[in-house]
C-alpha cells in the first residue's frame, strides 16, 4: 500500500517530538546503558534472506531486524519469469532495476538508430517520458521500431520518468522485517517518495524509423559489471537473473536494430580494482553500455574510466547522492534512486518504534557515509537532538583474502552511549559489525 509522504512525516514529527518530551519529565535519572536493548536495522545492502548466513552461528541476531531498500510491489508475474531463469532465487533486490537499465538501453538504440553509446545516451531520459506509454519489450520495440517517441513503464519505473540527470524523480521503497532468519513478506510495507514534477521535460532527438538493411552498427553489446563476487555478492543472483530475463526477452520481441542483442558477463568484484580490469575488457571487446557497477564506490572508481573510452554506464543499484552531479559527460545513468529519498524513510522506520539515542554505523565511503549523514539530518528535522545520535564508520575488507571488519572499538561506545537503536549501513560485511555489537554486550532487542 502507497502511503502519503506528507500525513507520514507530520505525524513522525509529531510522535518524535512528544516522545522526546515525555521521555525528559518525571525521573531525574541518567539512561542505564548496561541495560539498555537496542533495535537492529539495516538497508538495502544487508536486508536480504541471504545475510543471515553471514552470520554463521549468530544467525539469530537478525530476529527482529528492520531496514528499507529502494522496492516496488513486484508483480507476480514478474517473480515468475525471474524464477524461470533461476528457480533457486530467494531475493529480489534491484531485480527490476537490472531489468529496466537493460531494456531502456536498448530502446534508447533502436530510437537513436544506432549503437554509438552517445546516439543512445542522448535518447535515455526520453524514454521514460513523453511519448506513447508502453510496458513490455515486445510493444515498445515495435512502437520504437517504427519511429514513434515512446514512454517506457514496468516494474521499478511505475510513476514518473527519470531526471535531467538521468535518474529515477520518483521512488518506492519497501520497510522489510526479519522473522526469525527469514524476511517475513507478509510485514513488507511500502512507501512513495519523490516529486513527479521533477521528471524531464527537455525533447529527445527524434526517433529515427528503421530502414530495412540500413548499417546501424548493430549488434548492439552489452557488458556486466555486477557483484558476482565481494561484499556485495550477496546481491548478485537478482541482478544476475534480472539482466538475463531482459536479454531473453528483448530479443524474443526482434532484438534490437534488426539483430539479438549481446549480453558479456563481468564482474565488479566490490573492488574497484577487479571493476577498472573488467571495464577494459569491456573496452576492447566493444560493449557499447555498462551494466554496474553494484556498488556507488565501485562506480565512481571506474566512472573516469568508462568516460575517456566513450561508453554508458548504466547502474541499477548505485545510491550515493554525489552520482547525481558526477562529471560523467552525460553518460552516466541509474534505475536506482538517490539516497536523499531513502534517507527519509530510513529515518521513518526508526523515529516509528519511538527510539532515542541513535547509533549509525556505515561502511567508510560514498555509500555508507553519504547515506549515514542522510539518515542524521531526517532525524534531526524530526526533532532527534544531536546529542542523541552518534555517527561510527568501519573500514570495509579490500579484496577476497582481507581480514575481517575490527569494530570492537566502535561497539564498546555503542554500549557506552547507551544506544536504543542501531542503523548499521553496509553489505555483507556488516555482519562482522552485528558480531560485534553482541559481544560488547548490546542486547539486540526485538
Amino acid at each position: 500500500m502507497l502511503v502519503s509522504r506528507g500525513s507520514r512525516a507530520a505525524t513522525l514529527v509529531a510522535c518524535a517530538t512528544f516522545l522526546l518530551a515525555t521521555s525528559a519529565c518525571g525521573t531525574d535519572k541518567p539512561e542505564e546503558a548496561t541495560t539498555q536493548q537496542a533495535r537492529l536495522y539495516g538497508t538495502d545492502g544487508n536486508m536480504l534472506n541471504s545475510f543471515p548466513a553471514e552470520l554463521k552461528d549468530r544467525a539469530d541476531l537478525v530476529d527482529g531486524m528492520k531496514g528499507t531498500t529502494p522496492l516496488t510491489p513486484l508483480p507476480e508475474d514478474f517473480k515468475s519469469r525471474l524464477r524461470s531463469v533461476d528457480p533457486e532465487l530467494s531475493d529480489f533486490l534491484y531485480s527490476a532495476e537490472t531489468y529496466d537499465a537493460i531494456m531502456i538501453s536498448a530502446l534508447a538504440a533502436q530510437l537513436a538508430g544506432s549503437t554509438q553509446p552517445e546516439a543512445i545516451a542522448q535518447q535515455i531520459v526520453g524514454v521514460t517520458n513523453g511519448g506513447q506509454r508502453c510496458e513490455d519489450a515486445a510493444t515498445c520495440l515495435s512502437l520504437a521500431r517504427s519511429g514513434q517517441d515512446i514512454e517506457y513503464r514496468s516494474v521499478s519505473l511505475t510513476r514518473a520518468g527519470f531526471t535531467d540527470a538521468g535518474e529515477p524523480s520518483t521512488a518506492s521503497y519497501a520497510t522489510l522485517h526479519f522473522d526469525g532468519q527469514q524476511l517475513n513478506d507478509a510485514k513488507t510495507e511500502f512507501v512513495g517518495a519523490g516529486d513527479e514534477s521533477a521528471a524531464s521535460t527537455k525533447t529527445p532527438p527524434k526517433p529515427r524509423k528503421q530502414r530495412e538493411g540500413a548499417r546501424t552498427g548493430a549488434p548492439l553489446v552489452i557488458g556486466g559489471l555486477l557483484p558476482k563476487t565481494g561484499e556485495l555478492a550477496l546481491a548478485y543472483p537478482p541482478m544476475a537473473a534480472a539482466a538475463q530475463l531482459a536479454i531473453k526477452e528483448i530479443n524474443a520481441a526482434g532484438g534490437v536494430l534488426g539483430e539479438d542483442v549481446t549480453w558479456i558477463d563481468g564482474d565488479d568484484g566490490t573492488s574497484p580494482a577487479v571493476a577498472k580490469a573488467t571495464v577494459a575488457r569491456h573496452v576492447e571487446a566493444g560493449v557499447d553500455v555498462i551494466i554496474g557497477a553494484g556498488g556507488s564506490g565501485i562506480s565512481l572508481a571506474v566512472l573516469p574510466d568508462v568516460v575517456k573510452a566513450g561508453k554508458i554506464l548504466f547502474s541499477p543499484s548505485n545510491t550515493d547522492d554525489g552520482l547525481t552531479k558526477a562529471d560523467d559527460k552525460g553518460l552516466y545513468f541509474r534505475t536506482a534512486p538517490p539516497d536523499s529519498l531513502q534517507g527519509r524513510a530510513l529515518a521513518d522506520v526508526i523515529l516509528r518504534d519511538g527510539s532515542q539515542r541513535i547509533a549509525i554505523v556505515a561502511r567508510k565511503d560514498s555509500y555508507g557515509e553519504g547515506l549515514q549523514a542522510v539518515v542524521r539530518a531526517e532525524l534531526e528535522k524530526a526533532g532527534i537532538t544531536t546529542d542523541r545520535i552518534k555517527l561510527l564508520t568501519y573500514n570495509p575488507p579490500e579484496g577476497e583474502s582481507a581480514p575481517p571488519v575490527d569494530f570492537a572499538t566502535g561497539a564498546k561506545e555503542v554500549k557506552d552511549f547507551g544506544a536504543d537503536a542501531v542503523l548499521v549501513i553496509g553489505f555483507a560485511e556488516s555482519a562482522q559489525v552485528i558480531r560485534a555489537l553482541a559481544d560488547a554486550g548490546v542486547q539486540i532487542g526485538h
